[in-house]
Order: C-alpha cells, then sequence, then structure tokens
C-alpha cells in the first residue's frame, strides 16, 4: 500500500463518510487488542514456566498499549472516550473477532492464538505504516516495534509444542482446528471498510489474507501440524456484532472496578 507523502491526509480532513468509517474500524481494532491483552492477563501467575510468566504478562501489557493507540485515536477523530469505551459499554458493543474472547485453554491453545493474532498484526501492520493518514500510519509504526518481538516469541513456542512430544503435538493440533475457522474474520470486512481501502488509508483485506494464511501455513507445517484438516472445519458468521457466550462475562470482570465506584476519578 505504498504511496508518495503527497498524498498523506490528517483526521481532520477526512470527508465524514470516512470518519465514520474509520471510526467503525479504530473501535473493531482496539476492541481486538484489548480482548487479548485481559485473555493473556489471566495467565498471570499461572503461565507453566517463571520466565514465561513474566513474558506473557508483558506481551498482555503492550497489547494494552495498542488498544490505548486505536482507542487514542477513535478520541482524536469523534471524541470518545477511551475509559467509557472500555468501562462501560455494554458487552453486545464489543467489535472484536470472537476468537480473542474465547476462554484461554490449555497453553497450546492460548499460545498459538496469540500467534495466529500476531501473525496477522505484523502483515497488517506493515501495511498500516504505509496509509494516507499520518496518524495512523504512525501509530502502526510504533505498535510493529513492540509485535517483532511478540512474533519471535510465539513462533518459537509454536515450534516447541508441535515438534515436541506426542502430547504437546496432540493438543496443538487440536488448538488449530478450533482457532482456524475463528482467525478468518480477522479478514472479514466491516461495512464500510472499502471506502477507507478505496482512499489508501486501510490495506487490501484479501491480500492481506493470502500473505497471513502462506505465512502461517508455512510455518504451522514446518511444526509438525496438519492445516489442512484445520482449514476443513466449518467457518463461524463474519460479523463482529455477534458474539460467544463468553463475552459477557469476560466483560463483567473487566468492568467490575469501574462500575462498583462510576463516578470516581481515576
Amino acid at each position: 500500500m505504498a504511496r508518495p507523502d503527497s498524498a498523506t491526509v490528517e483526521l481532520r480532513a477526512l470527508a465524514p463518510s470516512l470518519k465514520e468509517a474509520l471510526a467503525h474500524k479504530l473501535l473493531a481494532m482496539g476492541d481486538d487488542e484489548l480482548l487479548l491483552a485481559h485473555r493473556d492477563s489471566e495467565w498471570c501467575g499461572h503461565a507453566p514456566i517463571l520466565e514465561e510468566d513474566i513474558a506473557f504478562a508483558n506481551i498482555a501489557q503492550d497489547e494494552l498499549g495498542h488498544a490505548g493507540l486505536w482507542y487514542g485515536l477513535l478520541q482524536e477523530l469523534d471524541g470518545s472516550e477511551p475509559d467509557q469505551l472500555v468501562f462501560f459499554r455494554p458487552a453486545q458493543a464489543f467489535r472484536n473477532a470472537r476468537m480473542l474472547e474465547l476462554p484461554n485453554g490449555d497453553w497450546a491453545f492460548s499460545m498459538l492464538r496469540q500467534y495466529l493474532f500476531d501473525s496477522y498484526e505484523m502483515i497488517a501492520l506493515e501495511e498500516l505504516a504505509a496509509s494516507a493518514l499520518q496518524p495512523l500510519a504512525h501509530a502502526a509504526a510504533k505498535a510493529r516495534r513492540e509485535e517483532i518481538y511478540h512474533l519471535r516469541h510465539t513462533q518459537s513456542w509454536v515450534q516447541r509444542l508441535g515438534l515436541g512430544t506426542d502430547e504437546s503435538n496432540h493438543r496443538m493440533q487440536l488448538a488449530l482446528e478450533q482457532l482456524w475457522p475463528y482467525a478468518t474474520q480477522l479478514f472479514a470486512p466491516l461495512d464500510t471498510e472499502q471506502h477507507l481501502i478505496d482512499a489508501a488509508i486501510l490495506p487490501s483485506l484479501p491480500e492481506l489474507a493470502s500473505r497471513w494464511t502462506a505465512s502461517v501455513t508455512s510455518w504451522l507445517e514446518a511444526s509438525g501440524l496438519d492445516v489442512v484438516a484445520a482449514q476443513m472445519k466449518e467457518e463461524p458468521a463474519a460479523g463482529r456484532d455477534v458474539h460467544t457466550e463468553h463475552l459477557p462475562p469476560l466483560i463483567e470482570e473487566l468492568q467490575v472496578v469501574a462500575r462498583t465506584d462510576a463516578g470516581a476519578s481515576w
């Protein structure tokens, strides 16, 4: 999605239709990061080894920071208050991909989910860093610097577990077959997203999906996993306005402190 510097635009210069489309996209992007950060944080004190307890907590913190980047841009765009979005929105108003709200399961499931999302995010951030919208491009470039290390970390775990024991390989294969159908929702367009793609603000989703599929398929197969078997599983509906039964209790836990005294100063 390369563009000349002369084609860059600022948030304030966007047409109303593009502002609305971008607001929907930024909300979905922020919600993806927030929900993954929350699920990752649940491993704090429970990871299989101490070093990974620390590492995964740091990844969760980074993902929360990335959510702040997208919510921050949304605030600049339409005045939405990030704390209100996070702590006082009802569960049905969240627009995260369903893969990210699923319970953690075992270590293989959580690590593979993180790897699949990291792989998606690395490709997406690389393209977004060339966006015609300068604030979006700058935020993507900042997030990508951290995402490089996330992907290296999760790639090594996928390989370690896939090529480890029969038990670890079996658990990874089960996780892959559960997660792959959900992961494809990351590339499902929002209703108004094509306007942003046409304006060179967002990259082409089919291109992202093609690059992601090629990249993760190569790594997963080299790690002893059967991607074809996972691809045969039925995909859930693509829309981000439908969630699993796991989201409401997650949001309730996330918001419980803020809602206890909604008028408190933070």
